[in-house]
């Protein structure tokens, strides 16, 4: 198995094209994860306290037009 620190010795010796390549992969993989996991915890309910604060923020009279 690849250790970290040869997966970093080899991003390091990319040529800086390749590196990009690399980075856009990785930087759309984390996005993707992200969108994923937010997803989940919609469709489970954990932030549905959100809605009930921005709600009563509302009733409030509090939101600012953005």
């Amino acid at each position: 198995m690849t250790t970290v620190q040869e997966i970093k010795s080899a991003i390091g010796s990319l040529p800086h094209q390749e590196y990009m390549q690399l980075l856009s992969w990785i930087h759309d993989k984390d996005w993707g994860e992200w969108d994923k996991q937010l997803e989940i915890d919609v469709a489970s309910g954990k932030l549905g306290f959100l809605t009930e604060e921005a709600l009563e923020e509302k009733r409030k009279n509090k939101l600012q037009e953005l």
